[in-house]
């Protein structure tokens, strides 16, 4: 089952297409990351999917069905634009939004104390939020949206203001609700966060898609046929190796390219032959580099 699914979504803000015939699959129970750099897409098509912003055309389903209110009940949402009422207390909060989503006195006792405590602002709880900075804020925002314990989160540039301690709480709370079996839709221009947390991706630029899948799909598809080594001695003979297009220094290691079609145990038993290996290390493009080939530099301040 598809916990949402967006076909052929275009939106336009006067002459500016935000949005160009995006098309996406969210399965259930996974952790899907929604990239790209600033200004790609990312915020129009969250706030479509939540009915914020209508599209001018496509279809948007959740949960196999069509994208309705009583589908929308079933997903936490956290904007970009934080939204807390600034003169409440912490408590009072979270109480307000809990009852708005249909939670009882009694479960909102619970799970105020247990979000309180789990995100380490149980000694804030009678504070303003006004008096919070703005990580605490930003954790407040984030127990807001999951307080109802929803089946969809959808959390958009959702590590922005958390320091490092908190970006690991955040890591480690999302993994929890994979394990659970919850979906998390989470948007970020920022790519090793997507690295380390999600099971698929998509990449989109001036609203298209640009690529899709798993990492270990992406990176197949964009293998760089880079070899970082190491050689005892001199290593002037790896440029006239046969398998060998390029070699570019890289601090104590060699950054090998390798021309096309040539096997990287082939150059590794011809450096065996003439150097003692200290390093050899095929090098795995990261979502930075494979996002930057694609859209070309020009958003790279962005990535």
């Amino acid at each position: 089952m598809q916990a949402i699914e967006l076909d052929n979504v275009c939106k336009s803000f006067g002459s500016v297409r935000a949005v160009d015939g995006l098309s996406m699959r969210v399965p259930q129970g996974c952790v899907y990351g929604f990239l790209g750099p600033n200004g790609a897409g990312k915020t129009t098509t969250l706030r479509m999917i939540m009915d914020i912003i209508r599209p001018d055309s496509g279809t948007i389903r959740l949960f196999d069905a069509p994208a309705s209110t009583p589908a929308r009940r079933r997903v936490g949402y956290m904007p970009e634009e934080r939204g807390l009422y600034r003169k409440m207390t912490v408590a009072a909060v979270l109480h307000y939004f809990g009852s708005l989503k249909g939670m009882t006195a009694g479960q909102l006792r619970q799970r105020i104390s247990e979000w309180l405590g789990r995100v380490d602002l149980a000694d804030y709880a009678n504070k303003k939020v006004e008096e919070l900075s703005r990580g605490m804020h930003q954790k407040l925002q984030f127990v807001v949206t999951v307080i109802n314990d929803p089946d969809l989160v959808i959390l958009d540039e959702p590590f922005s203001g958390l320091d490092p301690v908190n970006q690991d709480l955040l890591r480690e709370i999302i993994g929890g609700m994979r394990h659970a079996g919850k979906t998390v839709l989470f948007s970020t221009h920022i790519m090793h966060e997507a690295e380390e947390l999600c099971d698929f991706l998509v990449l989109i630029n001036r609203g298209r898609v640009v690529v899709d899948g798993t990492l270990d799909q992406i990176r197949a598809g964009h293998e760089v046929h880079v070899i970082s080594i190491e050689l005892e001695g001199d290593a002037a003979f790896v440029r006239t190796l046969p398998m060998v297009q390029t070699v570019e220094p890289n601090g104590r290691r060699l950054d090998v390219q390798l021309r096309d079609g040539a096997d990287p145990q082939d150059l590794l038993r011809a450096l065996i032959e003439q150097a003692r290996v200290q390093a050899f290390e095929i090098k795995r493009p990261t979502l930075h580099e494979i996002f930057v080939r694609l859209v070309g530099g020009s958003h790279a301040e962005d990535l």
